[in-house]
């Protein structure tokens, strides 16, 4: 009975000062504010204040925290040099330039925002991000009829990132981490895979039913099956959105939280300099500003193929995704820098993903609703290239580690791709 009296004793007094510690604290934090005046226009002001000085705060270290932000002044450049001079070759270089440090940027914005989101949702919303310069890019050359720009770009977007990108993820990774072979989670891994192969399957029928001649009604049965394909194919990629993020969440935990690899690599990150919120607005206004620099890009690739010297196709399909992409390399690079490969898969492999499952037959139901003749035939050439390249990556992935020759060897397969590019001639499009 004595020992039940002095708990509850025990138990007033921590309740005591856990009162009298928060009055404290209301004090102290009544004391920063300024005492003159009715007190609602104080509060307003000290408020006001405070946002500022988070806002101050956050520019300082978005646009003034890298050395790399000392490019920005190209992108206003390539937009005023658009207005004044008929140089598309020098328009179509400075808004090359001034993106770039938007792209290094934007993976610095998501990686604050995965730190909140963890891995997976955190990846998804890399290759969402980059993605979005390629799409509003594909419904601008749609609007202009400008088919095969729409279908180069978009295939050369998923070649990029399946080579280059992981590539260059897997080459710095496996330098910085010398001793040891990186690892992912493969299951993951090869889900993605399985998308890819079912992305080349639909871009293959009507290509291989366009020039066997085998078609009901020329020029109008792969058009028909293109947008069927493409609305199989988006409720394919909202089920796999399901399947990642719902039903099976647990198939895409790091591989390191389960296996307890990496534990110092864990305790080394930083915490995130921005909120949550800061993160998603600077997304947000960074993909904006990209966006708009990826117009006059788009509207200087004519006029730079001729000053440059150089195939339209070799433009769009090498020189424009990798413009695109380089949000997505960057970010991709420094995950992988960091032995967080789950993230650099999210990036690389999923904006492919998402590219081939959901960008690509968006746009024919885009076309589609513009009254485009936009399809899925997207030639004999591309259509092998992206098929052998879905190979090789899934061979590269199958055994869920990385390191720097794997890294190397699709970096080279890559320059393979863009040599066979700049000596390939794009077929004339038949007259209907």
């Amino acid at each position: 009975m004595m020992r039940s009296v002095d708990e509850k004793e025990s138990f007033a007094m921590e309740v005591e000062t856990i009162v009298d510690s928060s009055v404290s604290s209301v004090k102290l934090y009544a004391s920063e504010m300024p005492h003159n005046g009715p007190l609602s226009s104080v509060a307003y002001s000290w408020i006001l204040w405070r946002i500022l000085k988070r806002l101050s705060k956050s520019i300082k270290v978005v646009i003034f925290g890298t050395k790399i932000n000392i490019l920005l002044p190209f992108g206003p450049l390539s937009i005023v040099l658009h207005f004044l001079t008929e140089n598309h070759g020098l328009v179509f270089f400075f808004s090359l330039i001034g993106i770039t440090p938007l792209a290094e940027r934007l993976g610095y914005a998501t990686e604050q925002l995965a730190a909140y989101t963890g891995q997976t949702v955190g990846g998804l919303l890399n290759a969402t991000f980059g993605n979005a310069t390629e799409m509003i890019i594909a419904i601008y050359a749609l609007k202009n009829g400008m088919i095969r720009v729409v279908q180069q770009s978009l295939l050369g977007s998923i070649l990029s990132n399946m080579l280059l990108v992981l590539g260059c993820a897997f080459f710095a990774g496996g330098v910085v981490h010398s001793k040891k072979d990186q690892i992912f989670n493969k299951a993951a891994a090869a889900v993605n895979s399985g998308l890819l192969l079912m992305a080349v399957m639909g871009l293959m029928f009507p290509a291989v039913l366009h020039f066997t001649h085998s078609e009901v009604q020329y020029g109008k049965s792969e058009v028909a099956l293109s947008r069927f394909s493409s609305c199989v194919m988006l409720i394919a990629y909202a089920s796999y959105l399901v399947f990642q993020l719902k039903s099976h969440r647990n198939l895409y935990h790091p591989i390191e939280d389960e296996e307890g690899l990496n534990e110092a690599d864990s305790d080394e990150d930083e915490p995130p300099e921005l909120s949550q919120w800061e993160a998603i607005s600077w997304l947000a206004i960074l993909t904006l500003w990209i966006s708009i620099l990826s117009e006059y890009l788009v509207d200087a690739i004519e006029g730079a193929s001729d000053a440059l010297n150089l195939p339209m196709a070799f433009i769009s399909v090498i020189l424009l995704p990798i413009v695109g992409n380089a949000a997505e390399h960057a970010s991709a690079i420094m995950f992988a820098m960091k032995n967080k490969l789950d993230i650099t898969l999210g990036v690389a492999i999923g904006s492919s993903t998402q590219i081939s499952m959901f960008v690509i037959p968006f746009s024919v139901v885009v076309g589609w609703l513009m009254r485009q003749q936009m399809d899925l035939n997207f030639q004999l050439f591309e259509t092998a290239t992206l098929f052998i390249t879905v190979l090789v990556v899934a061979f590269m992935l199958q055994d869920g580690t990385a390191n720097y020759f794997k890294g190397l060897m699709l970096i080279l397969c890559y320059f393979i791709v863009a040599a066979s590019f700049y000596f390939h001639t794009d077929p004339e499009e038949k007259d209907d």
